[in-house]
């Protein structure tokens, strides 16, 4: 019997491989500066060649790149992997808000599923801090003046919820949407405000899902996030229901005859 000797991986393979990990898992995100290479080869430990070696090969992929005199970064473009013209069409007309709700749906029932299974108590941490900053914004009446913020502090909790789902493919959808998320629901909450209590009543259902995730009821978290959408659904559809209620009402008054003198 003929044995193939075993090799031993280089160094510098070992680091790519690990950094890409990193990449994928979201650990290290679009954007982000990686730790001066003295510090980061110490956290490794490994030599600076070794480390250098490594991030070269991530850099000739595509995946880190470089700034003079600023650091090693990853790739701001890794999270534009949906950036094709086709969505930033979809973000300019809201009529195709319902179709990305539908969407958002599918991806974060079973996010919120896949969380209550399988986050830390890192995630967890990480969860209720988000909840708390979401809290806050609708809390605040200096802050509900600024749906900008209310939706970007909604974007960020659902995203930790698919961080703390652990699925990489589900993770890097969603943040692949992220922009178009925040606009989906920038408009989601300025409708929605119109209807009295539903600040509240958003609040309640994002408690429920955190809850459910926190105690590790999956099918309970991905009915939760199933339910808060579908409010948010009806709530557009009676609001669209509405505004073609009263569109036609002025149709119809601009277009009754003249009475005569």
């Amino acid at each position: 019997m003929v044995y193939q000797p075993v090799r031993q991986p280089r160094i510098a393979d070992v680091i790519t491989e690990r950094l890409e990990a990193m990449i994928l898992e979201g650990s290290l995100a679009p954007g982000q500066r990686l730790p001066p290479e003295r510090e980061l080869a110490e956290r490794f430990g490994v030599s600076r060649p070794s480390l250098r070696e490594a991030i070269q090969k991530l850099s000739a992929r595509g995946l880190l790149s470089s700034r003079q005199g600023g650091g090693t970064f990853v790739n701001e473009e890794l999270k534009s992997g949906y950036s094709d013209p086709l969505l930033e069409l979809l973000s300019r007309h809201g009529e195709f808000h319902l179709d990305l709700l539908e969407f958002r749906d599918a991806l974060e029932g079973i996010s919120a599923y896949y969380a209550a299974l399988r986050s830390t108590p890192a995630d967890k941490e990480l969860l209720i801090r988000r909840y708390e900053e979401l809290a806050a914004s609708y809390a605040e009446p200096s802050l509900q003046d600024d749906p900008h913020r209310e939706a970007k502090a909604d974007a960020a909790f659902h995203l930790a919820i698919a961080e703390a789902g652990h699925n990489v493919l589900l993770l890097h959808t969603i943040r692949g949407i992220f922009h178009l998320l925040e606009k989906s629901i920038v408009s989601s909450l300025a409708h929605l405000f119109e209807r009295p209590g539903a600040r509240e009543q958003l609040m309640v259902q994002h408690r429920a899902l955190l809850d459910a995730i926190l105690e590790g009821r999956a099918e309970d978290a991905r009915s939760r996030a199933h339910e808060h959408l579908v409010f948010v659904e009806e709530g557009l559809l009676e609001l669209e229901r509405a505004e073609t209620r009263a569109q036609r009402a002025l149709r119809r008054a601009q277009a009754l005859p003249e009475r005569p003198e």
